[in-house]
């Protein structure tokens, strides 16, 4: 995927975020916490605890990566599972929670058998969000809670200016000098795959979630979407 082509879509869309994920595996932990500062910690903690969930509640952790997330949710006394389309991120996994290779749009657990779900800035990399909503809607037991982090645009004109000089020019040559410089391209242009957040949200009540809330973190560089799963 070189840094000028068109933003793939549907299957080309899979086929390169697998190739992209698999490719950037080995250094991703590392380039998250610095190109962070360090703040990716404590939103997936934000994440977790927004869950609102008791210990031994089983949660799904959809693009878990190399399973930052999911390390959070054991030390919160919760039970993670993992899906992950890249294997290679799989293969770099630093958990013990149990692990699927597999499709977030196509997840291989029964209705209403888990009591909650997270992800971690992944739903700009997943072919078709209303699918995965639906998927959602569908594992996630009546009343259980979903918590969904994303990268987002400061509200304030200023902070707007840095981070849009940040995002699409420091990261993208950070990531090349550190890992894959074509896959550091990408992720600030994903954003573009993005829906308008009231459309997500939307999508989401229309998915059979309530009390759908969107909540902007550090200065808004970030968002966490939580919602209830309907009774």
């Amino acid at each position: 995927m070189t840094p000028t082509a068109p933003l793939p879509e549907g299957e080309a869309k899979v086929r390169a975020v697998r190739s992209m994920f698999d490719a950037i595996a080995p250094r991703y932990d590392l380039l998250n916490t610095l190109l962070t500062f360090g703040m990716d910690r404590g939103w997936r903690k934000q994440a977790v605890a927004a869950l609102e969930l008791g210990k031994g509640a089983s949660v799904l952790d959809v693009a878990c990566g190399p399973g930052e997330l999911c390390a959070v949710l054991a030390g919160a006394g919760l039970r993670p599972v993992g899906i992950d389309l890249s294997k290679g991120m799989l293969d770099h996994a630093r958990t013990d929670a149990p692990l699927v290779h597999g499709d977030g749009l196509h997840l291989p657990f029964a209705a209403g058998s888990l009591d909650g779900a997270v992800s971690g800035f992944a739903l700009r990399n997943v072919a078709d969000l209303p699918t995965l909503w639906a998927e959602l809607g569908r594992v996630v037991r009546p009343g259980g809670r979903i918590a969904l982090l994303e990268v987002a645009e400061p509200e304030i004109k200023l902070l707007k200016a840095g981070h849009a000089v940040y995002f699409g020019k420091v990261v993208p040559r950070v990531g090349a000098l550190l890992s894959d410089g074509a896959a550091y391209a990408y992720l600030p242009r994903s954003v573009a795959y993005l829906p308008a957040p009231e459309e997500m949200l939307e999508q989401l009540r229309g998915a059979g979630f309530d009390d759908v809330r969107r909540r902007l973190l550090s200065f808004g560089i970030s968002q966490l979407i939580t919602a209830t799963r309907a009774r």
